[in-house]
């Protein structure tokens, strides 16, 4: 089976986090890291380590934090030819707590950092890709970076790639939900898979019911929507079919970028033209294993490894 060129644009940055649990960002305390994150990055990872071309657009500076970020991407295959390293900037950088209610608290330092000098899209880049990823993590972070992900798309869709799309935004950061859905439109208006959480899908639609959102979108001209719900696993939509599929348990430790995994896997079975079940099971896997390691990248899981914890047949590219 040949492989699948995916592209993702975005914040490439590392993650600080504390080690214990109900500490404040504001007072003294231990940390662990760095890790190398940013929601664009880990898709890119899981993406690679599932044995796809997996092209990534994004910046570094030249320190030991993008070294991290940049020795990561390479240990794994992640196309990073097309990488910024900025000169004067430092790279960008996720400071992060977690309570025992479940919540997390994140100090980012990414839009003045080398992280928001994006490379600006070519047709070169995008060449060959099958699908482009973008994340509402980076059109949030600054309009420079906004910009970018819209010609990403143009370029994209000129070339006949696919574009999907998670709307990870925080709507007080960016003047309410007008304003959210005002930037998230030039990429909906192309999308053909949206990768939302409940919540995400109500303030894409202005509806209070995840169920009644996703179909809008569908109705709208989504093609494919893949409701994320976590410990319930995720349900799809089309204009034909909605099916639920079940989580997979798993011992979460962190859950940052389980939605990336969730959603690289997602691309990835539709890319080998899996059934749909499949794919959400595959895309379950994925996220299940990526919060059951420390590190927003630890728990990407190799292709065998997904597979197996799937209960899939790996009939496709071979794998670690």
């Amino acid at each position: 089976m040949p492989r699948g060129r995916i592209v993702s644009i975005g914040e490439s940055i590392v993650e600080v986090m504390r080690k214990r649990v109900d500490s404040p960002l504001d007072r003294a305390d231990d940390f662990v890291g760095p890790f190398p994150s940013g929601a664009p990055a880990i898709f890119a990872d899981q993406v690679a380590r599932l044995g796809h071309q997996s092209v990534f657009l994004g910046g570094v500076g030249y320190d030991d934090f993008g070294e991290a970020v940049l020795r990561r991407f390479e240990q794994d295959s992640v196309d990073a030819r097309y990488m910024a390293q900025v000169e004067g900037l430092a790279t960008g950088v996720a400071f992060v707590t977690y309570f025992s209610d479940g919540s997390r608290r994140f100090l980012f330092h990414i839009g003045n950092a080398a992280a928001g000098q994006l490379p600006e899209p070519t047709a070169e880049m995008l060449a060959g890709a099958d699908w482009l990823h973008i994340c509402g993590s980076t059109l949030s972070a600054s309009e420079k970076m906004r910009e970018a992900c819209y010609q990403a798309c143009d370029l994209a869709t000129a070339a006949g790639a696919k574009v999907s799309f998670d709307p990870n935004l925080r709507p007080e950061l960016l003047g309410g939900e007008e304003a959210l859905r005002r930037i998230c439109n030039p990429i909906m208006e192309v999308a053909s898979l949206v990768l939302p959480s409940s919540d995400e899908a109500q303030l894409l639609t202005g509806l209070t019911d995840a169920q009644a959102a996703c179909e809008a979108l569908v109705e709208n001209g989504v093609e494919m929507v893949a409701l994320k719900q976590g410990s319930a696993g995720c349900r799809i939509f089309t204009a034909s079919e909605m099916i639920t599929v079940p989580a997979f348990e798993v011992q979460v430790v962190d859950p940052t970028g389980a939605g990336d995994c969730f959603d690289a896997a997602f691309v990835v079975g539709l890319t080998e033209g899996m059934k749909l079940e499949d794919t959400g099971k595959l895309a379950n896997a994925c996220g299940g294993l990526g919060a059951s390691a420390q590190g927003p990248m630890e728990g990407c899981a190799w292709r065998t490894e997904a597979f197996e914890f799937a209960g899939l047949s790996d009939a496709g590219l071979g794998g670690q």
